[in-house]
């Protein structure tokens, strides 16, 4: 399949990489078909990118390279909606928001995006009674 992206141009994308989002993304509802493209080979950001809407690209990155001390608990109606059976099938990525200059990028560790790889099923969550905000500064540990 064809799609046109926000960082790479036209590019062709299996069926089996699309990961989907059954409820859409908060703020973005109707969007529900996205894939993870690199951003380049050695770095650990990756965009979050709409099939169907060229110029929606998130870039995500794992919260556990920035945050080595990042933990929640995945209540257990996500984790069904996901149909969550092993927790190494489980790949959790947050949302950035982009700086000028880079140290002032913030992450969004309130709202973690779930992703089931088994099924490529996924969520953004909320998380509830948690010291996390949607600006944490990567630039140092703060969690």
């Amino acid at each position: 399949m064809i799609i046109h992206t926000k960082y790479h141009g036209q590019m062709n994308v299996k069926e089996e990489q699309i990961i989907l989002f059954e409820n859409g993304i908060p703020g973005f509802l109707e969007e529900k078909q996205f894939v993870i493209l690199p951003l380049s080979e050695d770095s650990p950001f990756v965009a979050l990118q709409s099939v169907t809407s060229e110029n929606l690209a998130f870039i995500v990155v794992s919260p556990f390279i920035f945050f080595k001390n990042y933990e929640f608990d995945l209540d257990e109606a996500t984790a069904e909606l996901l149909d969550i059976d092993n927790i190494e099938d489980v790949e959790v990525m947050t949302l950035l928001t982009m700086a000028d200059p880079f140290e002032k990028t913030t992450a969004n560790l309130l709202a973690p995006i779930i992703v089931n790889r088994k099924n490529m099923l996924a969520k953004q969550v909320v998380l509830h009674d948690s010291p996390y905000t949607t600006k944490h500064p990567i630039g140092g540990e703060s969690c």
